[in-house]
């Protein structure tokens, strides 16, 4: 059983550490790690997000990852963003999963979120945060502002997965 790891809106590979080769490795099943474009050495962003970003990850991107890579009924293991597109992945996508692990994930948009984002952002442009980032994202402003500045539009304030909560029947966790 294949576990696949998604990581959170300013996560990379590297931010994992060693989690997905511990989990690998006391579980005795491979892992599959990896950085969504804009994230750690991933390609950049091809074009602005949209309040639906975690569904076209969810529905476009993580399947045709695991169906070029041959990968059938993972265990999705995802921490934040990577938690709310592992639920749509498993609500709505044609390929089947396992089981969920979702670590903090979004089903709405709270108010807390959306100021902490905004005081993050602030401190983006008038601390060291850019630089701290860029040591984990080759194209820190593809990661920063294009998940900061999505979770800012007035338009995203409506986004929710509420809805597809009752279609998950696999173990989830």
């Amino acid at each position: 059983v294949l576990h696949a790891f998604l990581h959170d809106g300013l996560g990379s590979v590297a931010l994992w550490r060693d989690f997905p080769r511990r989990v690998a490795r006391r579980l005795n099943a491979p892992a599959l790690v990896y950085s969504r474009f804009g994230y750690g050495a991933s390609d950049g962003l091809g074009a602005q997000r949209t309040p639906r970003f975690m569904h076209e990850e969810a529905l476009a991107v993580l399947p045709a990852l695991l169906d070029r890579l041959r990968i059938e009924r993972p265990v999705l293991i995802g921490h934040s963003d990577g938690a709310s597109i592992a639920l749509i992945h498993a609500a709505a996508a044609a390929l089947p999963v396992r089981a969920l692990v979702c670590l903090a994930p979004h089903v709405f948009v709270e108010a807390v979120c959306v100021d902490s984002i905004a005081r993050i952002r602030k401190s983006y442009f008038e601390t060291d945060l850019r630089q701290r980032l860029a040591k984990y994202h080759a194209r820190v402003d593809d990661a920063f502002l294009g998940w900061a500045d999505i979770w800012l539009r007035p338009e995203f304030l409506a986004w929710s997965i509420e809805d597809l909560m009752p279609q998950i029947d696999q173990p989830l966790l």
